[in-house]
């Protein structure tokens, strides 16, 4: 029933005969051809070809929910068999958003690379949301992400702690009466700021300044709406962000407040234009972990991407 399966996941991906078959480097009456016999063989139609693009019947979505099955048990297999070969081919997907597919990932990935020139490396850069739907569906073996994720539903390994901070332009004029609250960026890099001589700003007097928020599925956008609640406002939202690397980039272009990670202001270059204030304690510390779905098997290209990253 399953034979012929990867000319109908080719065309479910593509949602396109044309776009499919030259992938599969195929005539599209071929493809055409294919498709049709697996269908006449399940006795349902896959796909409704009467949509632009084309969508799946109810029958093709199950279909397509045992054939991604099927690919995830032969990829395990496959790993499997390839520790055998002391990591001589293989393959490694890592997944992370613009801050960590930017500015963390690619040293490791060039360190692994050196050790173990023969695994093939990719980097998905993605939301959070999208990146943990890939995992789940097994499509990614790894991500790095500062989320919490479900333990019932994914496996993770500690990479770092990191903690909210609060980037204002400089240019706002609420920041005249806050020097004494002022982080320098020495202060966020040490670790100093984390002290408990250096207080924290009294987040009540942003109240009336304009936030550039991450959205709610985010987990920073969840963070950043508890700590205002908590202060006894609402902020006010002039714009609504998926990634917080897009946030701090709005704040450094003078539009408004975003909350940042301090391990970013560690990475990115300072940006003159902007003050930093540290928060309260509550809300603002989360773990930076390296997520896998639950239940998989972790290989060896796993197990040594883990182990040398913790170096």
């Amino acid at each position: 029933m399953f034979q012929g399966m990867e000319y109908v996941y080719e065309v479910y991906k593509e949602k396109s005969f044309s776009k499919a078959a030259a992938n599969l480097f195929i005539s599209q009456p071929s493809l055409s051809a294919n498709v049709r016999r697996v269908e006449n063989r399940i006795g349902y139609p896959i796909f409704d070809r009467s949509t632009k693009p084309l969508s799946l019947t109810e029958c093709g979505k199950q279909y397509i929910q045992c054939v991604e099955r099927i690919m995830n048990i032969e990829r395990d297999f496959s790993d499997f068999i390839n520790d055998w070969g002391g990591l001589k081919t293989g393959s490694l997907v890592l997944g992370g958003s613009n801050l960590f597919s930017s500015w963390f990932l690619p040293p490791m990935i060039a360190a692994f690379a050196a050790r173990y020139p023969h695994i093939q490396i990719r980097l998905v850069e993605e939301s959070t949301v999208k990146l943990t739907k890939l995992l789940q569906r097994g499509i990614i073996d790894l991500i790095l992400d500062n989320t919490y994720l479900d333990p019932e539903i994914f496996d993770s390994s500690l990479y770092q702690e990191e903690h909210l901070i609060l980037a204002v332009p400089r240019s706002f004029s609420v920041n005249k009466d806050l020097k004494e609250f002022q982080l320098s960026v020495c202060d966020i890099q040490t670790g100093k700021f984390l002290k408990s001589d250096f207080p924290s700003v009294p987040f009540s007097r942003f109240r009336n300044e304009p936030f550039i928020m991450l959205k709610q599925e985010n987990d920073t956008g969840k963070r950043a709406i508890n700590i205002c609640r908590e202060n006894n406002f609402d902020p006010v939202v002039v714009f609504e962000m998926d990634q917080q690397m897009t946030s701090y980039n709005v704040t450094c272009s003078g539009m408004g407040i975003s909350f940042i990670g301090d391990i970013m202001v560690s990475k990115v270059s300072p940006d003159p234009n902007v003050i930093y204030y540290k928060l309260p304690l509550k809300d603002n510390c989360r773990n930076i972990c390296f997520y896998w779905k639950k239940g998989r098997y972790l290989s060896r290209a796993m197990e040594e991407f883990l182990k040398m990253s913790k170096k």
